[in-house]
Formats: C-alpha cells, structure tokens, sequence
C-alpha cells in the first residue's frame, strides 16, 4: 500500500504540472459540436436539424437561435419521458440504461435524470481532475493510500426491464473503477442497503475497521455519521477513530452552515473542499485550498453550458424562465453578477436549466460560486433575498449568539396589508426568538441593499419559529426523502409550505 500511496502522489504531483489550457470559448465550441455530432441522429437532433446547425460558420449561434430552452418538466415532457419507457435515439444514441432519481428541493414528485455511458466516464474524468488538485494540499503521500468514505444512496438499483434508476451516488458508486474498490467505503454489501437507518448503522458498527483518509457527501449527514460514530465508542472526537481523516469533499448545500459543527467533531481542522455535483454533471470543484476562490468549472468535459443573467428581464417573479430570456456563452460572462445555468450533456439535456444559480469569482481560472436556486429565493417586494444571503446571515447570527444552526428555512406570508419573512431556525439550545431575529434582520439589511429597502417599505415584518434539529430531519422522513441525496429546501412555497406548516403543528408536543 506504500507503494501505491507513492505512486498516486507522484502522478497526482505530476498531474498537476499539465499546463491548463485557458482559450475556454474555444474548448466550449469543441464540446457543442462533439454533442451535436453525436445527437445528429437522434429524435431531437432530427427535429432541430443538427445537421445544418454542424455545418454552420458559427454553430453556437445558431444552436442557441434554433433549439428552445428547457426546464425538467419540459423537456421530459416533450422528450426525456420517451427514453423513459424505453424509446433509443430520442434526445441520445442507443438506449438510457440508468436514469438518476432527484426530488431537488422544491419538487414533489421524483425527477428522472438521463444518465448514459458518456456521462459516467465525465463523471470519473472530473474525479481524477479532482484528485489531481490535492497536490494543491501539500498532503504526505500516506493520504493516497487511505480509505474513502463516501456516504451515498443504495447501489442495488430498480430494474424495470429497460433501465435501471436511483440515485446518483449510488449509480456512480456501482460502477467505480475496478482499480479503486479496494480504496472505496462502505463497500459492496453495505453500499447496498436502502434503509438510511440500517445503512447508517452498519457503517457506525465498522467504522472503527476502517482507515479513512477523506468523507465524501452532504454535511447534514455527515455530521450525523460523526456524531453516531463518536457516540457509538464513547470518545471525543472522530480523529479517535479515524487519526489519518484529513479531507471532507462536501456537495449539495452551503458548507458555512455546518463547517463550526463539524469542526468541534475533529481533533484537528479538516481540509474543506467544495463540490459542484448534480444528477445531470459535474460541473466543478475547488482546485485551490481557499474556498473563497471558489470551484473551477470544468469546460471541456462533455458539457456545454450558458449563462442567463439572473434578473426580472429573464425571469418572472415566481423564478420561471421567460420565453424572451437571453443566454451568454463562457465568453462573455462578467465578474460578481448571478447567472442561472443552461446544460447542454453527452446524456442528452439540451439547453436545460439546472435551477442553480452563480457567480464568477475568477474569470481567469473559470471559478465560480454557487448563490442559491432560481425558485429558492425570496423577492414578494423586491427583496432579492437569495440562499447565498441566508446562509451568510444565519452564519453570521450563530456566532454572535454562540450557537449551532445548520438548518433553516424560510417563506414568504402576508402580513396586514403587505408582506413578511417567517423563519425557521434548527438549534438545540435554548434561544431568545427576538434575538434570533434581529440578528438576522439586521445581518441580512448589512448584506443585501434590496432587503434594506424594503424593509422600511413593503417588508414589514420579521418572524423566527425555532425548532429542534430533529424537526427537520423528521419532516424529510415523513416525505420518504431521509437520506444523501435529499436536502432540506432553504425557501418554502406553496404545497411544500402548507405541508411544513402541518406538520409543525403537529410536531408541538416534541418540542
């Protein structure tokens, strides 16, 4: 095992002297035309007349000219929900053989999420990119030969005859290079289980069999299995059981929230490294230790993107894209403004809009962050509350008030004749609510100048509900989404609100 640490930190060291091309328009153009080429055949290749647009002096243009943008519902509307029965060639060659389940976290329903052959091997290419930036880490060579712990959905997927589905970890996970299983954790058969709890469970008991070197998931959940796992042996810290844990690559939600929780979990600080991973692509990931640097977008694997600025020209009040919206390509983005990404993958998303929005941090090296979500956001009078706000005031609330928060929620109500903010806050501890309140009240009016001003006009009120952490947990198990893959939405609206709503009500007598 020296061997092969040795032998990873030198290709990881070497890796990492590769000259990074930076003509980042030119290997996006690269990329649509790999796409287009490939898709040429295809029902919706066929129906946008890919044929034509490849022959085209400027075939971006005319891609963007010519194919219509999509959100999930339209797309498998029109198209994804032919593959799904099992129809070949519909917006891809051949047939869908796995299709990745995501609720998101403003959907009720489950998405199905194309996920072809080509998609799997960008997904492994971005791992090795990944790997390749530890160098950045100035990790000991020992590191390489550590295990992995990555905490993800079951690998036993549903089979219905014409594909399999489930979540992406665990589709990802079921087809790991042969070359790393002997590094990967939990393993085959524990990997299998299906039951958060028994899975859970199965991993606290063999935890200490184990010697990891980096954990791999969502923080909600990994501060679970760390907290299960200190209490399961009667000691004080993870590094106890676990002495050469030295990374956590987390994805999914805003690190800040849970970054001090997990932090009283360790003997010694972890390396933090940020993770932009979706059904549909891997998008990026921190190449450099500071995480203020943000994540390097990966623009010449398999995935052609676009950038619609986030603004009332684009996009309604409710986050819905409009028909006149307008798409940027990589050349022509702009420091510190929000943009809702466009995906066009080698599994078949065409012009498709993840939901996300982000911000470039460095033009440069193509970083960027993530800001929040198209439809989680607050904005009943012009607030332009976004979850990159929240999360940053929550933050900020927490240590002034010398508490953990790591989940919280918020909705927009009526209140007399104009509106309000209710907020919901997880802690343990015992809290004034007014404090809570005005802490956030006046963090978010220091970080958003929108919020500022309405709060003088049409935002009139500020309302905090605190809740146990459990609360959050538990709701997420009522909806049969406890688990990696399922996060808990930061914006209620709607059926998801008045759900809350209940069950809040009726959890009262826990709390």
């Amino acid at each position: 095992m020296a061997i092969l640490g040795s032998i990873l930190k030198k290709a990881v060291d070497l890796g990492s002297k590769i000259p990074k091309r930076k003509n980042y328009a030119s290997q996006q153009e690269k990329v649509l035309t790999k796409l287009l080429a490939k898709a040429e055949h295809t029902a919706f290749g066929e129906h946008f007349n890919f044929t034509k647009l490849l022959q085209e002096k400027n075939p971006i243009e005319q891609f963007q000219t010519t194919v219509s943008m999509y959100d999930y519902s339209s797309i498998y509307k029109q198209w994804w929900h032919r593959a799904h029965k099992g129809e070949p060639y519909v917006c891809w060659p051949g047939n869908i053989k796995y299709f990745a389940l995501s609720s998101g976290t403003s959907e009720a329903a489950s998405k199905y999420i194309p996920v072809t052959k080509e998609l799997l091997s960008a997904f492994k290419k971005g791992s090795v990119r990944q790997l390749i930036a530890q160098s950045n880490y100035n990790l000991p060579k020992e590191h390489f030969t550590k295990g992995m712990l990555m905490l993800g959905g079951s690998t036993l997927l549903d089979f219905n005859g014409s594909h399999y589905s489930g979540d992406l970890s665990g589709i990802t996970a079921a087809n790991i290079p042969i070359w790393f299983q002997r590094f990967y954790k939990p393993g085959k058969e524990i990997s299998k289980y299906k039951d958060w709890e028994t899975k859970l469970s199965e991993i606290v008991k063999n935890a200490k069999n184990w010697d990891i070197g980096v954990i791999v998931g969502v923080p909600a959940w990994i501060q679970i299995l760390m907290e299960r796992v200190i209490e399961y042996y009667k000691v004080d810290t993870i590094h106890d059981i676990w002495p050469n844990l030295r990374a956590y690559a987390h994805a999914g939600v805003s690190i800040e929230p849970y970054r001090n929780s997990i932090n009283k979990l360790t003997a010694f600080p972890l390396i933090f490294s940020d993770t932009y991973l979706a059904s549909e692509g891997l998008i990026a990931y921190q190449e450099r230790p500071n995480p203020e640097q943000g994540m390097r977008m990966l623009l010449d694997n398999g995935i052609f993107f676009e950038f619609v600025p986030f603004n009332e020209t684009n996009f309604d009040s409710d986050g819905n894209l409009k028909k006149e919206a307008v798409a940027l390509t990589i050349k022509d983005v702009e420091l510190g403004k929000d943009y809702a990404l466009l995906m066009s993958t080698c599994a078949g998303a065409w012009r498709y809009l993840i939901g996300d929005t982000i911000r470039f941090t460095n033009l440069e090296l193509a970083e960027i962050v993530i800001t929040g979500r198209t439809k989680h956001y607050l904005s009943l009078c012009g607030e332009h509350l976004s979850v990159e706000n929240m999360s940053k005031a929550i933050m900020l609330t927490a240590k002034d008030l010398n508490i953990e928060i790591n989940e919280f929620a918020v909705a927009g109500i009526p209140y007399e004749t104009m509106f309000a903010h209710q907020w919901y806050v997880g802690s343990n501890k015992v809290v004034s609510e007014l404090a809570l309140k005005e802490k956030l009240d006046y963090y978010l009016m220091e970080l958003n100048d929108d919020y500022r001003t309405e709060r003088i006009a049409a935002l009139k009120e500020v309302f905090v509900k605190v809740l146990p952490d459990d609360a959050f947990i538990d709701f997420m198990a009522s909806k049969g989404k406890l688990g990696s893959a399922h996060k808990f939405p930061r914006v209620l609206k709607g059926n998801l609100l008045k759900e809350w709503d209940t069950f809040t009500t009726s959890y009262k007598n826990k709390f």
